[in-house]
């Protein structure tokens, strides 16, 4: 009974992931059609009262479909990982990841408009990463095991550099989602590794 019940709850959690992306998609055919008039009325823009919404609305914009095509397989990864291992923290693991993440944007980004679910990317990298070193339990270092070696080179990405590219948003991103594996208890019911050394 148990068991079925877990399973329920994953596919509930697996839906809502796959509207998620499935909205993102939808937002983006909406703001291409509009010529990308949503970008500077909700996207963040920093320091800047009416820019505030766009902590929010940051990470449902983009400003073209390669940009949101190059966001959709690690949000299908790390949230699938999410999904199957942070049971009822979802909601404030992204909380965190949102509204810490781009409330840092808002104060310390640079005076552009700031869009694009990459910060949210960025932040379940290092929920994830950060999470399996924290708890140490087999599921969890073994999904910091697979985020890490599949997407460990974004972390390139957390430095200025590129033109148009909102390295703030992947900075803070990554922040947020270490303090949400921090402050966050995801009650993953599995055995710890109390002798691994991590050192």
């Amino acid at each position: 009974m148990m068991n079925r019940d877990h399973m329920r709850a994953f596919f509930r959690r697996g839906a809502a992931l796959a509207a998620f992306v499935a909205l993102l998609w939808a937002v983006q055919v909406i703001n291409w059609i509009t010529g990308y008039g949503l970008n500077p009325a909700f996207g963040l823009i920093p320091r800047y009262f009416g820019g505030l919404d766009g902590i929010i609305a940051m990470p449902l914009l983009h400003g073209s479909f390669a940009h949101l095509m190059a966001n959709t397989p690690p949000l299908l990864v790390m949230g699938g990982l999410l999904v199957a291992t942070t049971t009822r923290a979802l909601l404030p693991v992204n909380a965190v990841v949102i509204g810490f993440g781009g409330g840092l944007v808002w104060l310390f980004g640079s005076s552009a408009i700031h869009i694009g679910a990459s910060g949210l990317v960025f932040g379940w990298f290092g929920f994830l990463v950060v999470r399996g070193l924290v708890d140490r339990s087999l599921i969890t270092l073994g999904a910091a095991l697979v985020v890490g070696v599949l997407y460990g080179s974004i972390l390139w990405g957390v430095l200025p550099g590129q033109p148009g590219v909102s390295w703030e948003a992947h900075l803070f991103g990554a922040i947020a989602g270490a303090a949400a594996a921090l402050l966050v208890r995801t009650h993953v019911h599995a055995p710890r590794m109390g002798d691994v050394d991590l050192e």
